[in-house]
């Protein structure tokens, strides 16, 4: 009876709640037993379960998934539902509850191992090409920035490295800087490993002479480099075109398909010799065959040396003009005086040698040789005017036209006038009166004369100058052996150091004027002699006593050859003619007192002796 009352008292709602209480903490015990115990801060392996644009969502085995911002696996682009990724646990909860994830955080907390691991086992890896920076890009490796220099993008040049900014590749870790943790990277080592196999096909099916298709993959100063299909071949310079090349451009550019035939090659070294003209006939086989020695040709200079210039005919042909073939004229040039590259001038082949494929042309051979007719146009005695081209210590060298030249000798420049160079005379450029002296045709030579133009004035100043005249002279140079003296009608004297002591025995200066006797007049060898000494120690009858109409009368001649120059020695002659009668008469003179002056003239000798 007692148990009925207990058991209509129960209360099962309370019995109900407290069991079912036991139950879910059994269930959720054994819900917490399935879930990985995971702790922030660590590193552990998800799944992929969803992507957009902006998150990828991973599984790691948790209550809830964790999200991932999709930039973190922008260097890998082939990311799919499913794919194992490592993730850092960043927050177990956020405020929304959610287990936030990082992947670049937990590529960067391994990525170093992995990168020295990846260099050791010659992994190949995948990386992000982030930015370009100098002279390379930036690309993320395995979570670690590396460098990848430009070189080692492509086997190819690359000419612009913002075409691979943003896109994944695959790459081989090339070096590790472990002290500054320095990263080197290179996709280049991926292509060359697979075209080394491709090239030992290649070189193993070539033939000299055999003619392929390439592309131009470089240009350089020295040639071009061709892409025969994974192995390259250089094409030289001169192996372009028959013609001259000075700019590889000008034949080919980048990325241009061309045909090639293969000159040479080098199973070893890998080194293929290329030519892009021998594909066309040689120009020279072109040449007319009735071209011949003495025809005249026209072409364009193409290269100039000193030694001579370079003539293109036709594309590939060139004749040599030789400096020497340039002018008639035997002083030599630089051929740049003549002719300019780029100029076109008509020539006349000289040489032509079809098998040497060489030829040689001139120049001067379109006029007429000036040597030939040098008797008729320059005969002996005749005149000219001519340009001063060169002097020598011996005399000046003129030129009368283009290949005809002469030599006036120094001796030949001036009748009075005693010169030392021919710079005192005249200046190289200037012009001059010449006369033709002699005329030797086998040696291209002539001589020439100056003074020839004017009559010898020494035949007229002989008279004038006889011996013991006294005549006023003005010191124009002195030396310890004497003085050299300008006289009148513009010829020069010589008086020694003991002759040219003065009366009140002050030394002699330059400049200054004194009277001056003859004591020798050399006709021949142009020599006048001079003493001041015996103006004054000598008997001045000789001066003094001179008729007062012989002195009107040398006045008057001294007046006119003063006037008188060496282009008017007509002048001369005439004075030359009285003189001479005035010579007579004052030789007439001298017999009536030749002995007393010999017997004075022994005296002043004798005492200048004693003084020295």
């Amino acid at each position: 009876m007692a148990e009925n009352v207990s058991l209509q008292n129960f209360d099962w709602d309370a019995f109900e709640a407290q069991e079912q209480g036991k139950k879910n903490e059994e269930l959720i015990s054994k819900y917490d037993q399935t879930l990985n115990a995971i702790k922030t801060g660590e590193v552990i392996e998800g799944t992929v379960k969803s992507i957009n644009k902006r998150d990828v969502v991973v599984s790691v085995g948790y209550k809830s998934d964790g999200i991932v911002p999709a930039a973190e696996f922008r260097y890998n682009p082939d990311l799919k539902v499913g794919d194992k990724v490592e993730v850092y646990i960043e927050n177990q909860e956020d405020k929304g509850g959610q287990l936030v994830l990082s992947h670049k955080q937990a590529r960067a907390s391994r990525s170093w191992d992995r990168v020295n691991e990846a260099l050791e086992k010659e992994e190949v890896v995948q990386g992000y090409i982030k930015c370009k920076t100098k002279g390379g890009m930036i690309v993320d490796v395995l979570g670690t920035e590396a460098f990848l220099p430009g070189s080692q993008i492509d086997v190819k040049p690359i000419r612009d490295y913002d075409v691979f900014v943003g896109k994944t590749m695959e790459f081989r870790i090339v070096k590790i800087n472990q002290e500054y943790r320095n990263v080197v990277v290179s996709h280049k080592a991926l292509i060359e490993a697979e075209l080394e196999a491709q090239k030992k096909e290649i070189v193993s099916h070539l033939e000299k002479g055999q003619v392929l298709e390439g592309t131009v993959k470089n240009i350089t100063n020295y040639g071009v480099f061709i892409d025969l299909g994974g192995v390259d071949g250089l094409i030289h310079i001169t192996d372009l075109s028959w013609g001259r090349v000075n700019d590889p451009k000008e034949i080919v550019s980048l990325d241009q398909k061309i045909n090639v035939v293969i000159l040479d090659f080098d199973e070893d070294k890998k080194r293929i010799a290329l030519g892009l003209k021998q594909l066309t006939p040689h120009p020279w086989d072109a040449l007319p065959q009735d071209l011949k020695v003495g025809d005249h040709i026209t072409g364009k200079v193409v290269v100039i040396a000193d030694y001579g210039a370079f003539v293109e005919v036709a594309p590939g042909v060139e004749g040599l003009i030789h400096v020497s073939e340039m002018s008639w004229s035997q002083h030599l040039r630089s051929a740049h005086d003549f002719l300019k590259v780029g100029q076109e001038v008509e020539a006349v082949i000289l040489t032509l040698d079809r098998d040497e494929r060489k030829m040689s042309l001139g120049l001067k051979q379109l006029k007429a040789d000036p040597w030939e007719n040098i008797e008729e146009k320059y005969a002996v005695g005749t005149k000219h005017e001519a340009r001063v081209r060169n002097f020598t210590n011996f005399g000046v060298f003129v030129e009368l036209e283009e290949g005809v030249e002469g030599l006036i000798h120094i001796s030949d420049l001036s009748w009075t006038k005693k010169i030392k160079h021919p710079n005192e005379f005249t200046s190289i450029g200037s012009t001059m009166e010449v006369i033709v002296l002699e005329i030797d045709k086998e040696n291209r030579r002539l001589s020439l004369g100056h003074k020839q133009l004017e009559d010898n004035p020494w035949d007229a100043l002989e008279a004038t100058y006889g011996l013991d005249s006294v005549h006023d002279g003005e010191i124009t140079e002195l030396s310890d052996k004497g003085a050299v003296v300008a006289l009148p009608y513009g010829v020069e004297g010589f008086c020694t150091a003991r002759h040219l002591q003065k009366e009140d025995k002050e030394p002699a200066k330059v400049g200054e004027t004194l009277a001056f006797k003859v004591i020798e007049f050399n006709k021949d060898a142009k020599r006048i002699l001079l003493s001041h000494i015996r103006t004054w120690e000598a008997p001045k009858v000789e001066v003094e006593e001179k008729p007062k109409k012989a002195k009107k009368e040398t006045a008057a001649q001294q007046a006119a050859v003063e006037k008188t120059t060496l282009g008017d020695l007509s002048v001369l002659a005439d004075l030359k003619a009285e003189m001479d009668a005035a010579a007579l008469e004052k030789l007439a003179q001298k017999e009536a007192q030749k002995k007393p002056a010999k017997k004075a003239a022994k005296k002043a000798d004798d005492e200048e002796a004693k003084a020295e």
